[in-house]
C-alpha cells in the first residue's frame, strides 16, 4: 500500500512539474519573446512563421501542429509515448492563449538584449522542468525521436538542425540583425536546459591513494557517512602494491573528506573529478547502514 502510495505521489509530481514546466514556457513567450519579434526555434518558431505570412494565432497553430504531431507520436513510437506527451500537447497552447489574453497590457522592455535573454532563460527552465521529469514537450520533439527510432539520427543533432532550419525559414521576413538574436536565443535556452537536466545530479567523484589507507576508510566510513570502493593498483615507479580509495560525495561534502584525508596522511595523492549523475545506494536509493567491526571502529580524526 505504501509503495502504491508513493507511486501515486510520484506522478502527481511529475504531472504538475510538467504543468509548470510548459506554463512557464508560455508566460516567457507572451511577456519577452513574442512582444519582441525575437525569432526561435521549434514548434513556437513554426508558429511564428505562419503568424507573420498568414495572420493565423500563434497558439491555435500551435495546438493544431501539437495534436498532430502526438498522433504521428502514437503512430510512429507507441501509446506509452503518447501518454507521456499529451499534458504537454495541450497545456502549452491552452496557457499561451490564456496569458496572451491575461497579459494583454503588460509590457516590461523595449531591449531586445534583455527580451532574449529572459526569454532564453525561461524556455530552457520550462523545457528542462518538463524532460527532466521523463516526459516530453511535443510538437517538433517527436520528428528528431523518430529519426532515432528508425535511422539511429541522434536526437540531439536533428533538433539542432530542424531549430536551424526553422531560424532560417523565418529569416525571409525580418532583418539580419533578428536572425542573429535568434541564434543566440537558442543557444541560450539549450544551455539553460542542459544545466535544468543536470541540476542536483552532479557529484565529485574522488580518488585517494595513501601509504596508510585503513584509518582514512574508516573516518569516510564513520565521519562522512559515505560507502567507498578499494580499487587494487599498483605503483608506477616503485612497483608496490597500493589500494585506491574511490568514493563519491556531494559539493559540501568534499572540503570535509579533504580535511579528513590531510589530517590522516598529508602527503597522499587525492584525484578529485566532477562527475554528471550518481545511481545507487546513498544517492538515488536510500542508504543501508551495515555494523561491521571495521565500521564500529572508526578512526579517531579532528576534522575541526
Amino acid at each position: 500500500m505504501e509503495n502504491k502510495n508513493q507511486t501515486m505521489l510520484q506522478r502527481g509530481i511529475t504531472l504538475l512539474t510538467v504543468i509548470i514546466g510548459n506554463a512557464m514556457y508560455a508566460a516567457v513567450a507572451v511577456l519577452f519573446l513574442l512582444p519582441s519579434g525575437l525569432p526561435t526555434g521549434g514548434t513556437t518558431g513554426i508558429a511564428l512563421l505562419v503568424n507573420r505570412l498568414t495572420g493565423l494565432s500563434v497558439s491555435m497553430f500551435v495546438l493544431g501542429f501539437n495534436i498532430v504531431m502526438l498522433v504521428v507520436g502514437f503512430i510512429f513510437l507507441g501509446k506509452k509515448f503518447a501518454f507521456t506527451t499529451i499534458v504537454s500537447t495541450f497545456t502549452y497552447p491552452i496557457c499561451l492563449e490564456l496569458f496572451g489574453q491575461i497579459f494583454a497590457n503588460v509590457h516590461f522592455t523595449d531591449d531586445i538584449w534583455l527580451n532574449t535573454i529572459f526569454s532564453g532563460l525561461g524556455i530552457g527552465v520550462g523545457l528542462g522542468s518538463v524532460i527532466r521529469m521523463g516526459a516530453s514537450t511535443g510538437g517538433m520533439d517527436i520528428p528528431p525521436l523518430i529519426l532515432n527510432k528508425y535511422f539511429k539520427i541522434p536526437v540531439s543533432v536533428s533538433l539542432n538542425v530542424f531549430d536551424i532550419c526553422i531560424l532560417l525559414g523565418q529569416a525571409i521576413l525580418i532583418p539580419p540583425e533578428m536572425l542573429l538574436y535568434g541564434v543566440i536565443l537558442v543557444i541560450t535556452y539549450t544551455t539553460v536546459l542542459n544545466k535544468v537536466l543536470l541540476l542536483g545530479g552532479s557529484k565529485m567523484e574522488v580518488k585517494i591513494i595513501s601509504r596508510n589507507p585503513e584509518p582514512i576508510r574508516q573516518a569516510i566510513i564513520g565521519h562522512l557517512d559515505r560507502g567507498l570502493t578499494i580499487l587494487r593498483a599498483e605503483g608506477g615507479y616503485s612497483q608496490e602494491d597500493r589500494q585506491v580509495l574511490l568514493v563519491v560525495v556531494s559539493n559540501r561534502e568534499l572540503h570535509q573528506l579533504e580535511r579528513i584525508v590531510k589530517n590522516i596522511d598529508p602527503e597522499s595523492f587525492v584525484i578529485v573529478s566532477e562527475v554528471r549523475e550518481v545511481r545507487g545506494r546513498g544517492f538515488s536509493l536510500t542508504k543501508e547502514h551495515k555494523s561491521t567491526q571495521s565500521e564500529g571502529n572508526s578512526a579517531s580524526v579532528n576534522v575541526k
